[in-house]
């Protein structure tokens, strides 16, 4: 996987997009099964303007997006990076691509939530400056999620 690197801009209606949700719920899934029902609901996507993926040549390998929160506020959604890209930093270049959009459209604070699980990714969030928050709508109450916060 030597090809260059691409970032688009698009909606949740791109095909790649969606093959990469796929294989982000499948993953999900199997890494936390006593957690399908309780989950499955936050995480559909309904159409959504503001979506991040990125591939290496033709290969769509990684993806995340944004949908707003209130009027301030955005949630980060549907992160994901292929196992064949992970370790080449792609995780981070689309949650700065995605909080860079969210900041042009005039947006101030990014949240999100993850699974206690996620080490990887809680790390990564820390490391550019997320902090973790008390759970937020829908996920009070939920033990195994972990909210996190960030100006942007």
């Amino acid at each position: 996987m030597s090809d260059a690197i691409s970032v688009i801009k698009t909606t949740s209606e791109n095909p790649d997009f969606v093959s990469l949700i796929v294989e982000l719920d499948k993953s999900l899934w199997e890494r936390y099964p006593e957690l399908k029902n309780n989950y499955w609901e936050n995480n559909i996507i309904e159409l959504n303007p503001n979506v991040v993926v990125i591939c290496l040549g033709d290969q769509a390998v990684a993806c995340g997006c944004f949908k707003k929160y209130d009027k301030n506020t955005i949630e980060i959604k549907r992160m994901f990076v292929s196992p064949v890209a992970r370790g080449m930093g792609l995780a981070k270049r689309i949650l700065l691509e995605l909080e860079l959009w969210a900041h042009e459209l005039g947006y101030t604070i990014a949240v999100l939530e993850t699974l206690y699980k996620q080490k990887e990714a809680i790390s990564l969030y820390q490391n550019v400056g997320y902090v973790i928050v008390d759970n937020y709508e829908p996920y009070v109450g939920l033990e195994n999620s972990i909210c996190m916060k960030k100006q942007i």
